[in-house]
């Protein structure tokens, strides 16, 4: 099995690109918008009952896919890099799939802000992520998520053996998708 993590800063089209990934490989794409906007019918993200829910049924997925016998997943995520709980949970997936033999790769997109903000109203982008709908508030949300993480790592932060960053500013989804495909013979 292969597991590709897609992180990098908000609306920098981690899912887009999983989605083109998906459709020039035999992996399944989950990503990270898929447990929030169901929980979001019931509870706001940001709430203590929110987080619990998105992380029970995320948890729950990765447990059985690692397990399974598909072939692979992507999985898109939002890394808060100064935070060691994201570190802490994401050293929990890595040990749940290599605990299968897994096979990981990690991606890791960048693009300036105002290219974000710009994708962050695409028709795809709000098509599949019900909750960015409201387009001050996610506007707001980029804005502010900005000025709150770091989602982009520092040079040799990263440390797996299986990493490529890329700056996608001028990629298109599928350019990108075919460049991780080529770069880990996925």
């Amino acid at each position: 099995m292969k597991l590709v993590l897609i992180f990098g800063p908000m609306a920098v089209g981690k899912m887009t690109v999983g989605q083109e990934l998906a459709k020039i490989t035999d992996l399944r794409l989950f990503h990270n918008h898929m447990t929030i906007d169901l929980v979001s019918n019931f509870f706001s993200y940001g709430s203590p009952e929110g987080k619990r829910l998105v992380h029970l049924f995320r948890w729950e997925i990765f447990e059985a896919v690692a397990k399974s016998d598909l072939p692979g997943l992507i999985c898109t995520f939002v890394w808060a890099l100064e935070m060691q709980e994201d570190w802490d949970y994401f050293n929990k997936i890595f040990d749940l799939f290599r605990g299968n033999g897994t096979e990981m790769y990690l991606v890791e997109l960048e693009a300036p802000l105002d290219v974000r903000l710009e994708r962050n109203s695409t028709g795809n982008r709000l098509l599949h992520k019900p909750t960015k709908r409201d387009l001050e508030w996610s506007y707001n949300d980029v804005l502010n998520g900005e000025s709150r993480h770091r989602m982009n790592s520092l040079p040799g932060e990263i440390t797996e053996p299986n990493y490529i960053r890329i700056d996608n500013t001028n990629l298109s989804a599928a350019e990108t998708a075919k460049l991780i495909k080529e770069k880990f013979d996925l």
